[in-house]
């Protein structure tokens, strides 16, 4: 191709791109002509450069994001929406009051759900710190965890499991994977001839020492306990451990890593409902959110993923038609443009659009972006040790203080 070819391809992309500009509004700019000018391969035309030519080749503008404006309701105290949970927190002195706290990997190691453990147990009792999968891979700070199998000690990942939220290899059909989305199974993917395994589950601290156990799992598993160990005996899917009181609230840290919160309708529906009914849940926490920001900067698929987590929670409440919920945005998260540390620009929209959902449900919302300070503030989080370099997750102490945060909101509304 010659040279002047190549410019005249260049200057036709450009009056394109100029004209398009002109006759749409920005929010519907098109992005395909920028596409076809990146599409072309490098090596597919003769550089200008190449033949000793010099050429200015002019900078394409990268699309604008516009994103929409949403109307939210700033005057409501959604706390409202969680009458039913504190109106069962007169019962806890003669029962338990359980709590779900499902999220993504903000809440993994027990972060967060830690501190709203604490906060609602130290006034309204109970101990222990709930559900726990047989096979923690992700180990927690609040219970350590060891497994045997075959009388050797082990990694937990030596057992056969399958998650809501894991890739398809590692998902069922038949969606039975019990309340915290992931499934152990005690079957022959354990060493052949093996029909036991044990697990130590040692609480880490004082506050969390517990009155008794409960194992979720098959009829044909039988189990015994003593002291921190749990013996687990059979063929068969074991769904958690759980160590608690017989009286108070128990809080339960069920992490999803890299989920979007779009699973539970993929769980078995009877499953679901005979634990939350049974085991007498009133309050469900959904933070989820954070894993759509950094792959999208379109404010339709931010859209789609919202109408989704609606879906989700009218799903959810079917099953638990006597729990109150509470839904948990997801904090400020930064990227590098152009050397420069900013906040996403689909975070603030998520919020408001997540917040706009949660009053339509008539659920409870707790906006971390706004609590944090709004843009920007992750970097103020960061220079004080309470976020992680990556500009998304909190440190161990920043955790704390969120947990602390949502804790004492919660608690505020009992009124």
């Amino acid at each position: 191709m010659k040279p002047y070819h190549v410019l005249l391809f260049i200057t036709a992309v450009m009056a394109i791109l100029g004209t398009l500009y002109l006759v749409f509004p920005e929010d519907e700019q098109v992005v395909e002509a920028v596409e076809l000018v990146e599409a072309v391969e490098p090596d597919s035309i003769e550089s200008p450069d190449s033949m000793g030519i010099d050429t200015v080749v002019p900078e394409v503008p990268k699309p604008k994001i516009v994103v929409p404006q949403v109307a939210v309701d700033s005057t409501t105290d959604s706390r409202l929406f969680l009458r039913t949970f504190y109106a069962s927190l007169s019962e806890t002195g003669e029962r338990v009051v359980r709590v779900l706290h499902y999220g993504d990997s903000q809440i993994e190691e027990d972060r967060m759900t830690q501190q709203i453990r604490e906060a609602l147990q130290k006034r309204y009792g109970g101990s222990g710190v709930g559900l726990m999968p047989l096979a923690q891979t992700i180990p927690s700070r609040t219970v350590k965890q060891q497994f045997w199998m075959n009388g050797r000690q082990t990694q937990p990942q030596g057992i056969k499991r399958y998650m809501v939220y894991a890739p398809k290899r590692d998902q069922r059909a038949d969606g039975l994977y019990g309340v915290m989305g992931q499934v152990a199974m005690m079957n022959d993917s354990l060493v052949s001839g093996s029909e036991e395994v044990m697990a130590v589950c040692t609480p880490q601290d004082g506050r969390n020492r517990y009155t008794r156990w409960q194992v979720f799992a098959d009829s044909s598993i039988t189990y015994s306990f003593a002291g921190d160990t749990a013996w687990l005996r059979g063929r068969g899917q074991v769904y958690g451990l759980s160590q608690e009181s017989d009286t108070g609230v128990i809080v339960d840290n069920i992490p999803m890593r890299g989920c979007l919160g779009l699973v539970f309708t993929k769980m078995d529906s009877a499953q679901l409902a005979t634990f939350y009914q049974s085991q007498h849940v009133r309050l469900i926490i959904l933070q989820f959110g954070g894993n759509a920001i950094p792959s999208n900067r379109n404010p339709g698929t931010i859209q789609g993923i919202v109408k989704g987590l609606r879906q989700q929670v009218r799903h959810l409440r079917t099953l638990a038609p006597e729990a109150s919920f509470l839904f948990i945005g997801p904090s400020d998260m930064l990227t590098q443009e152009d050397g420069e540390w900013i906040t996403y620009p689909m975070v603030p929209y998520m919020d408001r659009l997540l917040r706009k959902m949660a009053l339509e449900e008539n659920i409870a919302y707790f906006s971390l972006y706004r609590w944090m300070g709004g843009a920007g503030s992750m970097a103020h989080w960061q220079e004080t040790g309470l976020a992680g370099s990556d500009g998304v997750h909190f440190t161990r102490a920043g955790a704390r203080k969120a947990g602390n945060a949502v804790a004492e909101w919660i608690l505020s509304g009992t009124y």
